[in-house]
């Protein structure tokens, strides 16, 4: 039976199990052996991470060609226009060429967020504000050069879904195991 693993990556953790400059790694949160990343979340990104035994479910979960949606919550610099998020929904074109159209609406901080270590930093003379961004792509560093593109560059992301899984009662490098549905399972 294929296992499925979901982790609240903590910020400055690599979505790796060994790094040979000695940074921290999935391995300091996870004691499962013979699981996987399902696709990346920067050293610089925190939230849900699903790890898995089965390279076809880890395929079907990062393939953007399967358009699993994967909800961010963005904190962003300024307060983003009716005009800015109705270019993330159309889509933004990025150096690697035009996104696919994102759900993105403003929303209040996360309930019951935790700290991050190290903090944001904080300016008095800029108001920070927080967004909900909905891909069903995966691009490298997608999010951070999506909202940089509409004039609102990404503060923190924190990802907290992949498809119907949740980051809902996991705290920082906690992780649990969740059953599969059985058509999810590839064996």
């Amino acid at each position: 039976m294929p296992r499925l693993i979901l982790l609240n990556k903590p910020y400055g953790v690599l979505p790796q199990f060994t790094d040979d400059l000695g940074r921290p790694t999935l391995a300091d949160h996870v004691p499962v052996k013979g699981v996987y990343a399902a696709g990346r979340l920067d050293r610089d990104s925190e939230g849900l991470l699903a790890l898995s035994d089965d390279g076809a479910l880890i395929a079907r979960i990062a393939s953007p060609k399967h358009k699993l949606p994967k909800t961010y919550w963005v904190q962003v610099e300024g307060v983003p226009t009716e005009e800015a998020l109705e270019r993330l929904r159309t889509g933004v074109t990025l150096n690697d060429g035009p996104t696919l159209p994102a759900e993105a609406l403003r929303m209040d901080e996360p309930a019951n967020l935790w700290p991050r270590d190290p903090p944001v930093r904080y300016r008095a003379s800029i108001p920070t504000s927080w967004i909900a961004l909905t891909l069903r792509e995966g691009r490298n560093r997608q999010v951070r050069r999506m909202t940089a593109a509409v004039g609102f560059p990404t503060l923190r992301l924190i990802r907290c879904s992949i498809g119907d899984w949740t980051l809902d009662g996991l705290a920082p490098g906690q992780w649990r195991e969740v059953a599969l549905p059985k058509r999810a399972r590839s064996r």
